[in-house]
């Protein structure tokens, strides 16, 4: 078989499988495991629960990333585990859920998320930055929309959300304010809101530049909006709040939120 061959025949060998990740899952409340298994199995990886330290340790040798609950109740607590894994095998990364910041961890977890306002998909985004770390790849990270979504989280997801800079060019927006303005969300950032929908440059654009530049917050409960809705034969009242923010680019923007408080129709 001459070099050519050889060389097409190689060719055409697929690349061997990649192994999927297996993540150790700690908690000591059945229901949290069987979610939070069943969900990251969708997410394509592997899992292995476990409800006590003494099930955790003799796991430790089989996995490739493990989460691990905080308070495991009767004095116990997963970052015993995490000590016991960083010594046996420092190279695997460790996450540590908690339901308080009281304690401050600087021991040998790499990450540590709040229960309760960490969504599943940040707990996912944070298994895919390690799994890109133990595959060699680079991770790369939406720092803006980490940054901002943080704000959308304390709002909640019934509140129409968008952060622009002082003269109204568009940072973020959030799903329900996309899905309100019938836009996709990365429609938005870049774009002015006055030149998108100039009826609003009257009411707003004075409104959004004084607050940036003065740091002042703005309230309105009129039925004026601020969202350009077509009227489809109501009239929506809304309640706006609008306060500043140091953006991403460390200038002065402003976070305008918005709640629906009624519809009424139109007589």
């Amino acid at each position: 078989m001459s070099t050519n061959d050889q060389e097409s025949t190689l060719s055409l060998v697929p690349p061997p499988p990649v192994a999927p990740i297996r993540v150790l899952l700690l908690d000591d409340h059945p229901d949290n495991l069987l979610l939070r298994s069943t969900i990251l199995r969708k997410y394509g990886y592997v899992t292995e629960t476990a409800s006590t330290i003494e099930e955790a340790e003799h796991l430790l040798d089989d996995i490739d990333i493990a989460v691990l609950d905080y308070h495991l109740g009767a004095g116990k607590f997963g970052t015993d585990v995490a000590a016991d894994l960083r010594a046996r095998r420092p190279q695997v990364p460790i996450i540590i859920l908690s339901a308080t910041l009281e304690r401050r961890f600087g021991g040998v977890e790499d990450m540590h998320l709040l229960k309760g306002f960490s969504s599943i998909d940040d707990l996912v985004t944070a298994l895919r930055s390690f799994e890109a770390k133990r595959r060699g790849k680079p991770v790369v990270v939406d720092a803006r929309d980490f940054f901002y979504s943080r704000i959308n989280m304390a709002m909640g997801d019934d509140v129409v959300l968008e952060i622009l800079d002082g003269e109204g060019t568009w940072q973020y927006v959030n799903e329900t304010c996309a899905r309100v303005l019938e836009k996709p969300r990365d429609w938005f950032p870049g774009r002015n809101m006055f030149e998108e929908m100039p009826d609003l440059a009257a009411d707003w654009a004075d409104i959004l530049r004084t607050v940036a530049e003065t740091r002042d917050t703005y309230i309105d409960r009129t039925f004026r909006g601020v969202l350009n809705l077509p009227s489809k034969g109501e009239r929506w009242v809304w309640n706006v709040l609008a306060f500043p923010i140091t953006l991403h680019t460390r200038e002065t923007g402003v976070v305008l939120t918005a709640r629906a408080l009624e519809r009424k129709p139109l007589v």
